[in-house]
């Protein structure tokens, strides 16, 4: 219904915007991402879902239409309300939730506050096809990644470390280093832990 919104910027704080539109102040909830996206001036425009229920009417805005994409595919998913979905563009940014969907990463995806094992495994389940297809991902690379990842993680688990810690830094590893080989990921965490 409402598209985006475009006037001057009254009040600013991390989780809400409040934009007057030839007088009429509407109050947006936004993610921390867009957050650090608004423009300084005082004029800005927000890309829009509006939300209606029983008892609300709620808008949420997005500096980016990618982002309010990526809002309305998390809605999607059973068991993803608004707040849950803006909590997730909050803690992740779009690429990061995009990559997580795309190679399978539930653990990333559980880093979420709000978000279980079981949720995360859904919204791979019912998004990782649409995500494939909407970004033209190659699904190999990304889950080479993840296999490297997932066969360093039991190499050092049957090293007899902790699996939790092994994680972390794994994580850490993969994330400066994407194309690291599992000898590679293994020898670096071996130094980490």
């Amino acid at each position: 219904m409402i598209a985006h919104l475009q006037g001057k910027l009254v009040e600013k704080t991390p989780t809400e915007v409040v934009i007057d539109c030839g007088g009429v102040g509407y109050h947006v909830n936004i993610s921390l991402h867009t957050y650090s996206l608004i423009p300084k001036t005082d004029f800005i425009k927000l890309y829009t879902h509006l939300q209606i229920k029983e008892d609300a009417h709620t808008l949420f805005g997005f500096v980016e239409k990618s982002e309010r994409e990526i809002f309305k595919m998390l809605l999607s998913v059973s068991g993803i309300g608004a707040s849950i979905a803006r909590t997730m563009l909050s803690s992740l940014d779009p690429k990061q939730i995009i990559n997580a969907i795309a190679s399978g990463d539930v653990v990333t995806i559980q880093t979420i506050k709000g978000i279980g094992s079981k949720t995360a495994q859904r919204v791979i389940l019912d998004l990782k096809e649409k995500v494939l297809k909407l970004y033209d991902l190659d699904e190999v690379s990304m889950s080479q990644s993840n296999t490297n990842k997932d066969e360093a993680l039991s190499a050092l688990e049957v090293l007899g470390f902790v699996r939790k810690t092994s994680e972390k830094i794994i994580e850490k590893i993969v994330k400066e280093d994407p194309e690291a080989t599992v000898e590679t990921i293994i020898k670096k965490a071996l130094k980490n832990l």
